[in-house]
C-alpha cells in the first residue's frame, strides 16, 4: 500500500509443512466455477521433503533507506529473484545457487519515487516480469497504476519497461499481483477505483492500513504479448464500482487457466462505507472469461474485520495443480489462521484447516507455497520470541513443533 510513509515492526515468521494425503476428503461448494483437472495428491512421506532452515542473508544492505514487503520467485536450475520497496523505489536481487548467495541489490527501472506494492512472476522461457505500483501524473491529475519491468536474462538487467495506465486520471490503484501463463501471456490483478477521493483509509501504528470505505474493486487484465499491451478492466465481484473487493492473489496454469482469490467486504452502495468482509475464491479457463460473482470461502469460520491488515490472505498450487488457500479470520477470541485445498481445480474445498496455533489480535497474514505433489508449506507471522517455528504435519494429525535459529529463506530437500 502506498501511504506516503511506511513504518514496520518486528515480528517472526512460522513456517509449516503440510501433506495433503488422498484420503481427506473435501467438501463441495455449491455454484461453483468449471473446474480444472488435478492429479490426486500422493500420500508422501514427510521426512524426505522436510524444509531445512539457512542462514539469513541481508540482500538490501547495497541501498540506502528502510526496505519492506519483499516479494519472491524461483526458477531452474537455480535461480531466486526478490522485489521489495526500497531502493529509493523498488528494489531486486537474484541468486543463481538457490539462494545460498544474492548478487548486489538494484533499483528496478521505471520505480523512482512514488512506488510501492512489488510482486514478480517468471515464465516458463525464464522470462522475469517484475511489478509494482506506481503513482504518477502532472499538471493534468494524477493516477495510480501497475507496471512492468522485464528481464530476458534471468534478471542481469530490466530492458523493457510497460505502463497499464487506467482510463481515466484522478483514479485509486494499488496492490498488484501478476502471473505468467503460456505462450507470453501475463495476468494481472490490482485493486482500482475509479476515484481516488472515495477511498478512505484506517493506517494501524506500527502496521499496515485497511479500508473504511470507497470505490474499490478487485479488477484483472491480461496480456498476450509479454506486457507491453493490457486488455480491458474486468472487476472480479458484482457491484463495481463498489464491489469492496481487493488483494486478489493469483496463480496461472500451463493451460492458460487462472484462479483467483481476493478480500471482498460488502459495501453500501450509497455512502461506500464498508462491512466485516470475507474471503472468495474465483476461477477462468482463460483469464479473461469470468463468473458473474465470486465464490465466499468457509463463512461459518468468521469474518475479516474493516481492520484487519488487506495484505492477508493466498493461494498457491502444487506441481500436480491442487490448490491451497490460506487467510484469517477475526473473532472475539482473536485472530486465526486457516487453511483450505481443493484437488478439482475449485469445485470443491476441504474443511478448513486451522494452521495457527497462537491465540491474539495482531493479524497472522498467513501465506502458502505449493511444492511436490500434494505438500504445501505455510508461513505466518508471529510476535516475539524472534524464532522461526518448523513444523512438520499432515492433515490428519498434529506433530510437535520444533525451533530452529532466525532465517531468511528456506531450503527444500538436501
Amino acid at each position: 500500500m502506498f501511504t506516503g510513509g511506511l513504518r514496520l515492526t518486528a515480528v517472526a515468521v512460522a513456517l509449516t509443512f503440510l501433506a495433503v494425503t488422498a484420503t481427506q476428503a473435501c467438501t463441495t461448494a455449491p455454484g461453483g466455477p468449471a473446474a480444472r483437472t488435478s492429479t490426486p495428491a500422493p500420500n508422501a512421506p514427510p521426512s524426505a521433503i522436510r524444509p531445512r532452515a539457512g542462514p539469513a542473508t541481508n540482500i538490501s544492505g547495497g541501498c540506502a533507506g528502510s526496505s519492506a514487503e519483499v516479494e519472491e520467485a524461483a526458477a531452474p536450475p537455480g535461480y531466486v529473484y526478490a522485489e521489495w520497496i526500497g531502493c529509493g523505489g523498488i528494489g531486486f536481487a537474484r541468486s543463481a545457487d538457490s539462494g545460498r548467495h544474492f548478487g548486489p541489490a538494484m533499483t528496478v527501472p521505471g520505480s523512482a519515487g512514488a512506488s510501492w506494492d512489488p510482486a514478480i512472476t517468471v515464465a516458463a522461457d525464464g522470462t522475469v516480469y517484475a511489478a509494482f505500483m506506481h503513482a504518477g501524473g502532472g499538471v493534468s491529475g494524477r493516477s495510480m497504476y501497475p507496471v512492468v519491468a522485464v528481464s530476458r536474462d534471468h534478471g542481469a538487467a530490466f530492458t523493457q519497461v510497460h505502463n497499464d495506465l487506467p482510463p481515466a486520471l484522478g483514479n485509486w490503484g494499488d496492490r498488484v499481483f501478476i502471473a505468467a501463463g503460456p505462450r507470453n501471456q501475463l495476468f494481472l490483478t490490482w485493486d482500482y477505483g475509479p476515484s481516488a477521493a472515495q477511498v478512505k483509509t484506517l493506517c494501524a501504528r506500527g502496521g499496515s492500513c485497511s479500508f473504511t470505505k470507497g470505490d474499490f474493486n478487485a479488477v484483472i487484465q491480461a496480456s498476450g504479448n509479454g506486457g507491453a499491451t493490457w486488455g480491458p478492466i474486468t472487476h472480479l465481484q458484482p457491484g463495481f464500482p463498489r464491489g469492496g473487493g481487493y488483494g486478489a492473489p493469483l496463480v496461472a496454469g500451463p493451460d492458460g487457466r487462472v484462479d483467483v482469490l481476493c478480500v471482498a467486504h460488502p459495501a453500501d452502495p450509497v455512502t461506500g462505507t464498508v462491512q466485516p468482509g470475507y474471503e472468495y475464491f474465483t476461477s477462468s479457463a482463460d483469464g479473461t472469461h469470468w463468473p458473474a460473482a465470486p465464490r465466499k470461502l468457509w463463512p461459518g469460520q468468521g469474518t475479516l474485520s474493516v481492520a484487519e491488515w488487506w495484505i492477508d490472505g493466498d493461494i498457491s498450487a502444487d506441481a500436480a495443480g491442487n490448490l491451497y488457500i490460506t487467510w484469517d479470520t477475526q473473532t472475539a477470541a482473536g485472530d486465526t489462521g486457516w487453511l483450505t485445498y481443493s484437488r478439482d481445480g475449485g469445485r470443491s474445498w476441504s474443511a478448513p484447516l486451522r494452521v495457527t496455533p497462537d491465540t491474539g489480535s495482531a493479524p497472522d497474514i498467513v501465506e502458502s507455497a505449493g511444492g511436490q505433489p500434494g505438500i504445501a508449506y505455510i508461513a505466518w507471522q508471529a510476535r516475539a520470541p524472534a524464532l522461526v517455528t518448523l513444523r512438520n504435519r499432515d492433515v490428519r494429525h498434529r506433530s510437535p513443533a520444533r525451533r530452529v535459529q532466525h532465517a531468511a529463506h528456506v531450503e527444500v530437500g538436501s
